[in-house]
């Protein structure tokens, strides 16, 4: 009997119909529609200021120390505290997303940031530098959680994972900017013409952000009472999926936490011994992640969620153990894997909560963000603990746990998967008998 005898060619002609018929009824932008390029390229600039400003410090804390007559210690704070604010300040700047808007939100945050960031070149004493950073933390918390939020509202869920991981290689391009731009103008200018020059890069990016962000066409306000408030994080933290995305992401974090935070006292050693100039260099390799990020969509499309998660973190797990090799070109190697890894697995769990969350989007990013920033902190004490004990060999081992921990925690997210589905292909097979 052919496909016309038994109307099956009707049925897959009607589908196809329906489904073209509800994608052109979807006002969300998509790759190639109208405002989709200009969305992508602002959240783009805003991922590369809010990195840049974020871990502008950095690599300016030996010329920081000297300038301000403290300690090494004292001077990392200018780092902490701008990480701590973000950390603090992200939920409750996500619930102001929820009621005033992720482009009000965004914009406001980025202002406050950049300006800022003008003030800190002037700072006097380590206290107003450190107190200067804590407010430009907090400010910066408005970005993340409320651009996964746009995205999840304003775009197509089969470019979601895309268009985040746009954002994700703004992140990346301003992180290796922040310390590596800083560094060598330092150089030359000292370190607070070189936080002052990431500065104006950021007010560039804000200022380009906001006139080319579309306004949003899908944001619904929501309610600022401290009820529904904590009533939504209860149910973010009751979904399984979200909690499992939220430990992928801090267990993602604390690896490349701990692994950027030691790198530079493995090559500063025997058999390396290389100068601070080709240390700092080192965060080039973030480049890398750039583009795994950027191409996290396409790993989706090809392996879905869970498969693209395996593949982060086999290649994160490969890099670590590469670099144990005594030789730079295999480090260097490792260092590619590791952030190629890194940056596709945070990818695809961000987007996978923007995704997942039915309401308050911006709670359950904010959500995904605090853990995320707990395993960087995480990952920096532990590591270093671990280097100081064991060498790099016990970093690496810190890592290898914590990518272990990602593959169990998709595994049992396959596995509930399956129970969850249950015997619904037996029973249609049942009924069609």
């Amino acid at each position: 009997m052919t496909p016309a005898d038994t109307g099956a060619s009707t049925v897959v002609d009607a589908a196809s119909a329906a489904s073209d018929s509800l994608a052109s009824s979807d006002s969300r932008m998509a790759p190639g529609g109208p405002g989709y390029r200009r969305m992508s390229f602002a959240l783009f600039l805003a991922g590369v200021a809010t990195f840049a400003l974020l871990y502008s410090t950095q690599a300016l804390l030996p010329l920081i120390s000297g300038d301000l007559g403290v300690t090494a210690s004292d001077a990392s704070w200018t780092v902490a505290a701008a990480t701590g604010g973000l950390a603090v300040f992200v939920l409750p700047m996500s619930a102001l997303s929820e009621r005033f808007g992720r482009r009000t939100v965004m914009t406001a945050s980025l202002a406050v940031a950049v300006t800022v960031g003008l003030l800190v070149p002037f700072a006097p004493s380590l206290p107003a530098l450190v107190a200067l950073r804590a407010v430009q933390g907090a400010a910066l918390a408005g970005l993340p959680a409320s651009a996964t939020a746009y995205l999840a509202e304003e775009v197509r869920p089969r470019a979601l994972v895309t268009a985040i991981g746009l954002f994700v290689a703004g992140n990346s391009v301003g992180g290796m900017s922040g310390r590596i731009i800083t560094g060598w103008v330092a150089q030359e200018w000292g370190w607070r013409v070189a936080v002052g020059v990431i500065g104006l890069v950021a007010v560039a990016c804000a200022v380009a952000f906001r006139l080319l962000l579309p306004a949003p066409r899908h944001f619904t306000p929501g309610s600022l009472r401290p009820r529904v408030l904590v009533r939504t994080l209860r149910d973010h933290l009751a979904n399984p999926l979200l909690r499992r995305l939220y430990a992928i992401g801090a267990l993602f974090m604390t690896v490349f936490g701990g692994v950027y935070t030691v790198i530079g006292y493995r090559l500063a050693e025997a058999p390396f011994s290389l100068p601070q100039g080709l240390i700092g260099s080192i965060f080039l390799v973030y480049l890398v992640g750039t583009v795994s990020a950027s191409t996290a969509g396409r790993l989706v499309g090809r392996l879905g969620r869970r498969g693209a998660l395996y593949l982060g973190a086999g290649t994160t797990a490969a890099g670590l153990l590469l670099s144990l090799a005594p030789s730079l070109p295999l480090v260097l190697l490792g260092l590619v894997l590791i952030t190629a890894g890194f940056f596709a697995g945070h990818a695809v769990a961000s987007s996978a909560v923007g995704k997942t969350a039915q309401h308050g989007r911006a709670q359950a990013s904010a959500l995904y963000q605090s853990a995320y920033y707990v395993g960087s902190s995480a990952g920096s004490t532990v590591g270093a603990v671990a280097f100081h004990s064991g060498g790099w060999a016990g970093t690496v081992g810190v890592g290898v746990l914590a990518v272990l921990g990602v593959v169990v925690i998709t595994v049992s997210g396959s596995l509930a998967a399956r129970r969850q589905a249950g015997d619904a292909p037996v029973k249609a097979l049942s009924l069609s008998r």
